[in-house]
């Protein structure tokens, strides 16, 4: 793509900017996480990690040795741990036990829909591709879900959680998704005074495979620790290891607080042209510049993307020397590569608005799904990974593999199905259900009925991605499956990100700000 000269962009400039923006709220949080007490925090930071030392060796024993031999048993302590948010202590361990019982899965003949369930979505979850024909024995003669499943509320809830991993062509686990839904919903009501009442709740807005861990973890302590039969070494593991990963958050947090504090306040107006319609020039300058990382067109543009670009160029330059000191400067390439492929997509989107076109679905989702960010973000998270990553995890990600595309449809999707009401209220670039309305003719009711039903789909892209044996290594995925439920978790129902609601305020209030009570 070629852009024009700058310096004869910038004579056409108008000298006064006017910005069509909507009324976005101000950031409820404030300064809160400029704070941070290091010292005192550092005190009761080294007391709780003696005694997570201390439990993980009480776990490990408990879940991976004395109960190895009860197939139900191990596979519940299992989902325990990682429920809770400390199954990276374990890894071996887990990857270990669920090979054996990957091994004798299909010869298990218990007729407990719980415990089949759990073994199919911890199998999967881990990649094993497991046939889900062993739900056929919990069909009667007629082809139907036996109606005696519906009295075992645990054995629904946990066959519910399992559809949610099935693939494409699997359609006993389509049938499983609706039968559960369906009784789930009525158990809910029915239940309501019963601590699995919540859980139903929780699972029906957002399954586990959709959940981000952390805030899974943290709401699902309670419910576990309401479980007669839990572990107190498990749960008291999990608290303690939430608090120190919550306080290494908190540090994080911190430092990238006083970072953005400290550049010009007119820094944040660059973030706000992305997909809508700014001044063309200026963001023809920017782009290009980005293009070249050309330092010498810095006067050129307006004072507030002078603090922006620099701001940009400076983390770029130290992360290449990290990544030198580190023997990996050849990560550096990528991340810069993928934000300039980033620039690329805003300013094809950029025309779009200035020549008031309304693009075709094809053109459209070609440039709109790579404005969402999904691959820019799951590029420059791998650059501080350690040797699990290799170059070819890089190339394999710039090359819009199946899983990303997936993921980036999704996004882009969920986005404009949740948004493109509010993004109306400003000169703004068509949304996906714009052109798709368009193109085709159909009301928008039906193009709402069948992005629903294609991101459904997708996630079965996600989940058949990561059988065995994979293209990457399995965190290389997760990277990108973690986007997702963070989509999920923004996009679902209401655009969160921009209207910040009870379940945004909710999730980081208690991921950054409230420690577990121990």
């Amino acid at each position: 793509m070629s852009f024009p000269v700058a310096a004869q962009v910038a004579q056409s400039a108008e000298p006064e900017i006017v910005r069509q923006t909507a009324n976005y709220h101000p950031s409820i949080w404030g300064d809160r996480f400029l704070n941070y007490d290091e010292k005192s925090i550092q005190i009761t930071y080294d007391h709780m990690q003696q005694q997570v030392d201390q439990l993980k060796v009480t776990v490990r024993k408990e879940v991976f040795t004395t109960s190895a031999g009860d197939f139900s048993h191990q596979l519940k302590l299992i989902d325990a741990v990682q429920r809770l948010g400390v199954a990276y202590h374990f890894e071996r361990e887990i990857e270990e036990a669920l090979q054996r019982v990957h091994v004798t899965y299909h010869d298990y003949d218990g007729g407990d829909l719980y415990a089949v369930a759990l073994g199919f979505r911890l199998l999967r979850q881990h990649g094993f591709n497991v046939s889900c024909d062993i739900f056929n024995k919990f069909k009667d003669k007629n082809g139907n879900f036996k109606e005696s499943l519906t009295a075992d509320v645990p054995g629904m809830l946990s066959f519910y959680e399992a559809a949610h991993l099935r693939k494409h062509g699997e359609d006993i686990l389509e049938e499983a998704l609706v039968f559960t839904t369906t009784h789930l919903e009525s158990a809910e009501t029915t239940e309501a005074r019963n601590p699995l009442a919540l859980q139903i709740t929780q699972a029906l807005e957002r399954p586990l495979r959709k959940g981000l861990e952390r805030v899974c973890a943290r709401g699902y302590m309670s419910i576990y620790q309401d479980d007669a039969s839990h572990s107190e070494a498990i749960l008291k593991l999990a608290k303690l290891d939430f608090n120190i990963v919550q306080s290494l958050h908190k540090k994080e947090l911190s430092e990238i607080a006083r970072w953005w504090k400290e550049l010009d306040p007119h820094a944040s107006k660059v973030l706000s042209f992305i997909r809508k319609k700014r001044i063309y020039e200026e963001l023809v300058i920017f782009t290009g510049a980005i293009e070249r990382w050309d330092i010498n067109c810095m006067d050129e543009l307006p004072d507030y993307m002078q603090v922006f670009y620099r701001t940009l160029l400076n983390v770029y330059d130290e992360i290449e020397e990290e990544m030198v000191k580190e023997g990996r400067s050849y990560r550096v390439y990528y991340a810069k590569e993928a934000v300039k492929a980033q620039a690329r997509n805003y300013f094809a989107e950029a025309q779009w608005l200035h020549k008031d076109y309304i693009p075709s679905m094809e053109e459209y989702m070609s440039v709109a799904t790579a404005c969402v960010g999904n691959t820019l973000l799951s590029i420059t998270s791998l650059v501080g990974m350690g040797d699990i990553v290799t170059k070819e995890a890089f190339e394999w990600l710039l090359n819009d593999p199946r899983i990303l595309r997936a993921s980036n449809i999704i996004f882009r999707l969920m986005d404009d199905l949740s948004g493109y009401e509010f993004e109306k209220e400003r000169e703004h670039v068509a949304s996906s259900i714009e052109c798709y309305m368009k193109q085709y003719g159909v009301p928008e009711q039906e193009v709402l009925d069948i992005f629903n039903k294609q991101v459904k789909d997708l996630w079965k892209d996600i989940n058949e991605e990561f059988l065995r044996p994979t293209d990457v290594p399995m965190p290389v995925l997760m990277r990108v499956l973690n986007l997702t439920r963070v989509v999920d978790l923004l996009y679902k129902g209401e655009d969160g990100y921009t209207h910040v609601g009870k379940v945004m305020k909710d999730s980081v209030a208690s991921l950054f700000i409230e420690p577990v009570p121990l």
